[in-house]
Formats: structure tokens, sequence, C-alpha cells
């Protein structure tokens, strides 16, 4: 098989590299290895930095998949949903080093991270499914309101409007933007300075704030099992 998600852990931080081709898409070969790649992190008690290739972060599911049928495209959709639930409620802090682009499921993830560094750049950010021609599922929905002002939200669920770094940071997308050559490093003190903190207080306060949250996305989830609109 081949290696579509690196993994490194070092000084109680795991960095994890999406690898997955000219896009970065998200495919049930990835969502296993980045699965697999979370439990190493988990059972090391390691902070997360999650990044892709130079240039692209990701550029959301796996197009041939979603596009052979519904009962596949369910099947994608909920797995990678259900990585949200798991980035949401992980154990210890996710820091996404966002690369590049960062479309539909990339941005997704992006949202589900606890904190975000993007790169300058003439890159685009944001939900793209209804340019394509998807209906956004429930969870997607639910994820966007979560993390976005209205206004944003709104431009960019319902109109597919795609932002560039620095709009992300508005749209709620980005907590901060630094040149290239900066990312991992900046990526990485970040991870650090989370070392300060009492993590298991970090993750019991993360649940509480997310309870409500993380019931509605499990209840999204059941609905877009169903292909209801």
């Amino acid at each position: 098989m081949s290696e579509l998600v690196k993994l490194e852990i070092k000084d109680q931080i795991a960095h994890i590299t999406l690898q997955n081709g000219k896009v970065n898409a998200i495919s049930h070969e990835v969502l296993d290895q980045l699965n697999a790649a979370l439990d190493k992190a988990e059972a090391e008690k390691a902070i997360v930095v999650l990044s892709g290739q130079p240039g692209i972060f990701s550029g959301g599911y796996d197009l041939k998949t979603m596009r052979a049928g519904l009962e596949s495209a369910i099947g994608l959709v909920t797995r990678g949903s259900e990585l949200s639930v798991r980035m949401l409620s992980f154990p210890t802090p996710i820091i996404s080093a966002c690369t590049g682009h960062a479309v539909a499921k990339g941005t997704f993830l992006l949202l589900c991270s606890d904190y975000r560094v993007g790169v300058e750049g003439e890159f685009k950010l944001g939900l793209n499914e209804v340019a394509i021609g998807i209906t956004m599922h429930h969870a997607g929905i639910e994820m966007a309101r979560r993390r976005m002002p209205a206004a944003y939200f709104n431009r960019t669920v319902v109109n597919a409007e795609m932002f560039d770094p620095n709009g992300a940071v508005d749209a709620g997308i980005l907590d901060r933007v630094v040149p290239a050559d900066e990312l991992m490093k900046t990526a990485m003190a970040v991870a650090e300075g989370y070392k300060s903190i009492d993590l298991g207080a970090h993750h019991r306060t993360k649940l509480k704030v997310r309870a409500d949250y993380l019931a509605t996305m499990e209840k999204a989830i059941e609905l877009d099992k169903t292909g209801t609109l």
C-alpha cells in the first residue's frame, strides 16, 4: 500500500502529512491511514500537527468515489464526517498547517482543528460543493455553522464563494497567515505552546464546550446516511 499519510512523532508532537497526489484527495485509503496515524498519536498522547504538500492542503474528497453513485458518495462522506467528530473530540490539540489550497473536505479539516495556520499566496479556501453540483451534506453545514460568522457561512456554503488566505481568516477558516518559509516553524511553535497547558483540562473543556455540537454532528451523520436532502 502506498504511503498516502506520513507520520513522524518526536518530543510529544505528531506531525501528520497528507501526500496523496496532486490535489491530496481524501479517499478511503487516506482515511484509513489518517485514522491509523491518529491512533498512534493518541497512544503517545502527542499533540498533532496536520499538514499537506507545498501548494495544496487538500482538494477534498476523491471525486471518482463521489461520482460512482449515491451509495459510494454516502460511504465516503460518512467516514469523513466520522473523522471530523474524532478530530473535534481528540484528546490532544490538533493544529493544521494549511500549505496551500483547501477545498471542500480540505476546508472541513481546518474547521475541525483546534488551531489553523495558513500560508500566504494565491490560494483558495472554502466550500465549493454547490459550484460542482453537490448538495451540501448536513454534517458539513453544521461544521461550517459552528466555526464561521453568519455572513461568510452563507457566502461559502450557499454560494460556493472561495476566499484567499487572508479572507479565510475573516471567514473563520484560518486563525492566522504567515509566509511559506515560516509555516511549519509557526505551526510547531503553536504545538510547543500547547505543552505549557494542562492537556487533560484542555480536553475536558473542549468536550464540554462542544457537547451539543458533537451531539448535533452525530444526528447529522445519521441523517446523511439516508441520503436525505
